[in-house]
């Protein structure tokens, strides 16, 4: 079974270890295990239990009132709660439970709810990303499995290939086009996917190549295909020593267009962009550059 440290549940419920131990020991919340060298440790099922206790704590449930609940109230009022309230966290909470459960039905039920509260790039930026860096979390501290990350991703493209399809075409024949593609050996679509959306749905025609793009297809793609500009997304394939190189080898290839650079790694040291390379930290960061161009 999954093992979580009391700083592991800290990180993803927001309710602080000492805390933890407070409610532990005052109203046997939950009850942690033991290493042989008495080492406190959790299951899955006390940081599901402790992501809906902190839910309804911040609804004005005392803990007291909550420690006297059965599991199965817990996760009524819960459920209630969400279905009521546009609470960000509470959405994003019940996203990761139904991850761990493998529940379909769950997700899917949980994501259209925030869709409508939100709209779609709302729901995007305001719940997915959130969730998505928990989902982060739980891969760096090593208790998430491939499945359940194959899951949720799975399912969240879905969603966001519905939303782009639901777009219409551009219907000015001057409108410009993106070449999007990921570096060789990305595999992490979702954010170019979101990025997708959001040209489409800003009137630019797209060319989508997806993952792993090798840097040879990509020049052949466009001797064949005219682009305006070109858009990539740095997750974790390259090392960040090595962005720098590949940046300057993007712009000296395509010295005639515009190329557009995001992704969480950009974030990290001083990278030196070459002149016709613009980089777009976050997404509002992108729509505000495509609306100016």
């Amino acid at each position: 079974m999954t093992r979580y440290s009391i700083n592991d549940l800290e990180k993803l419920s927001g309710i602080k270890a000492h805390t933890i131990r407070m409610w532990e020991k005052r109203y046997n919340i939950i009850e942690p295990k033991r290493t042989d060298t008495n080492i406190r440790y959790y299951h899955n099922c006390d940081l599901k239990k402790l992501l809906n206790i902190s839910t309804l704590n911040r609804h004005g449930f005392k803990i007291s009132a909550i420690a006297r609940m059965k599991d199965e109230e817990i996760h009524d009022k819960v459920m209630e709660i969400s279905g009521t309230k546009g609470d960000h966290e509470t959405t994003i909470n019940n996203l990761v439970v139904a991850m761990i459960e493998l529940n379909e039905d769950a997700f899917e039920k949980i994501l259209n709810t925030a869709i409508l509260q939100l709209g779609f790039e709302g729901c995007v930026t305001q719940v997915l990303y959130p969730f998505m860096e928990k989902v982060g979390m739980l891969w760096l501290i090593g208790t998430i499995n491939p499945a359940q990350e194959h899951f949720i991703t799975n399912l969240i493209r879905q969603k966001l290939i519905i939303a782009i399809d639901g777009q219409p075409k551009p219907s000015s024949p001057d409108a410009r086009t993106f070449l999007l593609f990921l570096p060789e050996n990305e595999l992490h679509e979702l954010g170019l996917l979101f990025y997708y959306f959001l040209l489409k749905k800003n009137g630019f025609r797209v060319i989508y190549l997806g993952q792993s793009v090798p840097f040879d297809d990509l020049t052949e793609v466009a001797k064949i295909r005219k682009t305006d500009y070109l858009f990539t997304y740095f997750i974790a394939a390259l090392h960040e020593n090595e962005i720098p190189g590949y940046l300057n080898k993007l712009a000296n290839s395509f010295p005639d267009k515009k190329i557009v650079v995001s992704g969480l790694q950009l974030q990290k040291g001083n990278i030196s962009f070459p002149k016709n390379v613009i980089p777009a930290g976050n997404a509002e960061e992108f729509k505000k550059l495509i609306q100016g161009l």
